[in-house]
């Protein structure tokens, strides 16, 4: 598939997530975003109001991180912030799975949170991702997680948050993408900080890629393009032929 410069900045959600993160960094987040034409920005709940102001009148998305980033914490829990970032201006939903329930093999539990949680947002309009944090996950368990996603249909699953000890893995995305299909979408996210990674992971199967790192990748890949005298990056995304 033949990718723009604009179709690649559409697929990065650019990220702060940092305990730290300040006001005056989210209205840089938000003018990096405004510049570059990215398709969301990834934000701790807390800031959905301060970036959904900033991006108002555009097609940028306010993505806030829900339980983030243990994923420990109640049903009930999860439902109250996201309408809380719902009514603060966010317009997509990053949430981490019950990881404890998970690991207990209470896939109902898991099953459950997740149909509640994309009712919820479904029934507003909003976009919604599930994050499984692979680095604490066997296969069997990343299988079964993308099994149940596949049929209560978020519209993205996601490989990690960024804060646990290792994030998106190539090998990751192409099991979560070999079950899901085409009927729910792979978001790579943590660690993907240069332009042959971020590339790497939409030929894996990846169709948003979270980072921290979207500028420094854009203007490498306008550098590549230009070097090349090319208005379009060719990627072979053949996972298509090992879908199930």
């Amino acid at each position: 598939m033949e990718y723009t410069l604009n179709d690649l900045a559409r697929m990065i959600d650019h990220t702060n997530l940092h305990a730290y993160a300040s006001n005056e960094d989210m209205v840089k987040l938000c003018n990096e975003a405004k510049k570059y034409d990215f398709r969301m920005v990834a934000i701790n709940q807390v800031q959905s109001k301060i970036c959904s102001e900033q991006l108002k009148g555009t097609d940028i998305d306010t993505g806030a991180a829900i339980s983030f980033p243990l994923g420990q914490t109640t049903v009930e829990s999860k439902l109250f912030d996201i309408k809380d970032a719902l009514k603060n201006g966010a317009n997509e939903i990053d949430y981490v799975v019950n990881l404890t329930e998970v690991k207990n093999g209470n896939f109902d539990y898991v099953k459950d949170e997740m149909q509640q949680i994309v009712d919820l947002c479904h029934s507003k309009s909003v976009l919604i991702k599930v994050i499984f944090e692979n680095t604490y996950l066997t296969n069997d368990e990343i299988k079964k997680l993308a099994e149940i996603a596949k049929k209560v249909k978020p519209d993205f699953i996601k490989t990690s948050t960024g804060f646990g000890p290792s994030g998106a893995k190539i090998e990751d995305v192409k099991l979560m993408k070999s079950v899901v299909g085409d009927e729910v979408s792979v978001k790579a996210a943590g660690g993907i900080r240069n332009s042959d990674d971020f590339l790497a992971m939409i030929a894996a199967g990846a169709d948003r890629i979270g980072t921290s790192s979207g500028v420094k990748i854009i203007n490498a890949l306008k550098d590549r393009m230009e070097k090349d005298n090319v208005d379009v990056i060719k990627i072979d995304r053949d996972y298509k032929k090992n879908l199930k």
